[in-house]
């Protein structure tokens, strides 16, 4: 119980907050990291990936590839580069070992964002794809206008996974003298301020938790079939409603035709 009493001390003073090294800094560090390595894995993966997807070929030699980033620890990767020709020099914002943890974060997000988005393209339906061809529309047509909104979902849901891995991940920078929240996390544990240590750790975590939930938002916003099934409701409704009327009119109708009676005996 002291050790929680302790954690929320240390995150209700401001002092931790601010300053050169304070929380905020790291904070925004570990962000930065984590959006450009994501960026980066964007750029290098996603493109190949829905590619391959569209051709049909080549995606299980890429996948394969891609996910032996998997079986390579992250950490290890890191340190390979740091001791190595990366080393440890500061890059800009990014702070000391900042190119060797961005590129550790790059491969680390890649396996995910290279599987899903080959796998979206590659699950579309072959009968749409005919179709579409039937109407007229060539390759580049049939992957801009079918393929590619049909896909987006699960290519958004691997960006989704790579996203909240790489920031979690990033934390592991502070183990080389790196950037970001693993520092508070580290620098905790090695003085047995362990108030500090769990400090840090739930920042990482709650971070997490909103990146997953804007993730997740913007993965619901991203699926067609969302926008389809509304429209859907609306008519449904719509002819509920008409068919809700017509006997309500037919009523009426009745009412007024029907003799009134006189009040005579």
């Amino acid at each position: 119980m002291n050790l929680l009493g302790d954690a929320w001390a240390y995150l209700v003073d401001g002092a931790n907050w601010t300053g050169t090294g304070g929380m905020l800094e790291l904070l925004v560090q570990q962000l930065l990291l984590t959006v450009t390595a994501l960026a980066l894995a964007l750029a290098i993966g996603l493109p190949i990936a829905l590619w391959l997807g569209h051709l049909g070929r080549g995606g299980f030699l890429a996948i394969n590839i891609s996910n032996m980033g998997r079986a390579i620890p992250t950490f290890a990767v890191l340190v390979l580069l740091s001791v190595g020709p990366v080393g440890v020099g500061t890059l800009g914002p990014y702070g000391r070992a900042g190119l060797a943890t961005l590129i550790a974060l790059v491969l680390f997000a890649l396996p995910p964002i290279i599987t899903n988005a080959y796998v979206a393209v590659r699950e579309v339906p072959p009968e749409i794809r005919e179709a579409a061809r039937g109407m007229g529309m060539r390759g580049g047509q049939v992957f801009r206008r079918v393929e590619a909104p049909l896909a987006l979902p699960l290519v958004v849901a691997g960006i989704r996974l790579a996203l909240v891995q790489v920031w979690a991940t990033a934390t592991i920078a502070a183990l080389v003298a790196g950037p970001g929240l693993g520092r508070v996390i580290t620098d905790g544990f090695y003085r047995s301020d362990y108030g500090k240590g769990l400090a840090g750790a739930i920042v990482v975590a709650l971070v997490a938790l909103v990146l997953e939930l804007l993730a997740a938002l913007l993965q619901r916003v991203a699926d067609p079939m969302r926008a389809v099934g509304a429209e859907d409701a609306c008519d449904s409704a719509s002819d509920d409603g008409s068919a809700a009327t017509v006997p309500s009119t037919l009523d009426d109708t009745a009412e007024a035709g029907a003799p009134r009676p006189t009040g005579h005996a």
